[in-house]
């Protein structure tokens, strides 16, 4: 939660795509969705480190947004489950993705290639979204792409520990509680035997 008690984005997938996905969560037992607006959608890709134009935001903004998250949700479970997907709408997002070099040097001995992205559409604002939706689908190896555990949640991520065995989007938010809840279902279980 954020400091003025609203829900604050979770960057904790181990990738852009999942964590896009991940703005719909749930929060004291409620599914929320934290793309309301179109500065939150602004405010999400600044935090997730990509460059929007100032005044992008807008309502066209958010509700892209939407279509595409929802959209890669549904590309990712249907990818997890070893089936066939239409990409058509994801595509039409790729479509917007235009985008060139340029050589940024604003500070001695430290150029740097960035690249520069078309600001004239929800869709162009959102494609580096769904270039790493593109990129997951086609390249991650997605016995190590998973859903929390926690039977409650809806994020995802990607798990990168050594031994495969990632189980919760964060051990602060579902794994310690999954812990307590096994700790006091044993300690009940004790007492009725005593």
């Amino acid at each position: 939660m954020a400091v003025d008690g609203t829900v604050a984005p979770q960057f904790l997938a181990g990738n852009l795509a999942l964590d896009f996905i991940n703005t719909r969560m749930r929060s004291a037992g409620e599914l929320v969705d934290l793309l309301q607006s179109g500065h939150d959608v602004v405010a999400w890709l600044e935090e997730a480190g990509l460059h929007v134009a100032a005044g992008a935001a807008s309502p066209s903004l958010v509700r892209a947004a939407r279509q595409l998250r929802e959209h890669i949700r549904s590309l990712v479970e249907t990818r997890k489950a070893g089936r066939r997907a239409n990409p058509s709408v994801l595509n039409r997002f790729l479509v917007h993705a235009r985008s060139h070099p340029r050589l940024d040097w604003t500070r001695p001995r430290a150029p740097a290639l960035v690249r520069v992205r078309r600001p004239d559409t929800p869709q162009a604002i959102l494609a580096p979204v769904a270039e790493a939706a593109a990129e997951l689908l086609t390249t991650a190896d997605f016995d190590r792409i998973k859903r929390c555990e926690d039977e409650t949640c809806v994020l995802w991520f990607a798990d990168r520990t050594k031994s495969r065995h990632r189980r919760w989007c964060s051990m602060e938010l579902c794994g310690n509680r999954h812990k307590v809840t096994a700790y006091r279902k044993r300690h009940r279980a004790a007492d009725a035997r005593t």
